[in-house]
């Protein structure tokens, strides 16, 4: 979460900070089978970033050879296709490793589904960028649209639904302590 305060920067990462090592601490209040869970969502952190690394480093590869080899022809579609196909993986890794972390930090049993759903759109969107038009059937493509369409409003649905509950509990004076997006 960045602002433009760097009081409030402070506070939040204050804050950020705290909310970890009250779960680390052994006085935390978790059953073993609720730092079960917690280690084992540390360890699947830990393998996205490698795998998130692992990406990066070979999106900018391919990137590098890209703009450096006069062989590769950056209007080629099956080029464009690969790069922003590596870029999505990325993407994908990267919201799916911040819902487990948010997890952990609000001390939840569950990964919300509005993250759920928001990562299989970036993988359908994906579907989309690699697939090729010429060789798909129709079907197929009305499939992933059909499925794009359920999943957008599944989101909304799911966004609001948010946005109602968030609203009810400002107006209670209880604090959520989560992000909204847009």
């Amino acid at each position: 979460m960045s602002t433009d305060h760097p009081a409030m920067e402070n506070r939040s990462n204050a804050h950020r900070h705290t909310a970890w090592r009250a779960m680390l601490s052994p006085t935390s209040g978790l059953s073993l089978y609720e730092r079960f869970e917690q280690a084992i969502m540390l360890v699947v952190i830990a393998l996205i970033m490698a795998v998130t690394v692992a990406a990066t480093l070979h999106l900018v590869v391919a990137v590098w050879r890209l703009l450096t080899s006069p062989a590769i022809d950056p209007t080629d579609q099956a080029v464009f296709q690969t790069v922003f196909g590596a870029m999505f993986v990325v993407i994908i890794a990267l919201e799916f490793k911040r819902s487990l972390l948010a997890v952990l930090a609000h001390n939840e049993n569950v990964v919300r589904v509005r993250t759920i759903v928001l990562i299989a759109l970036l993988a359908i969107a994906r579907k989309f960028i690699l697939l090729d038009l010429q060789a798909t059937a129709p079907m197929e493509i009305f499939a992933l649209a059909a499925a794009v369409l359920s999943l957008g409003i599944v989101y909304w649905l799911i966004r609001e639904q948010d946005a109602r509950v968030i609203a009810r509990k400002s107006a209670s004076g209880v604090e959520t302590g989560e992000r909204t997006h847009a």
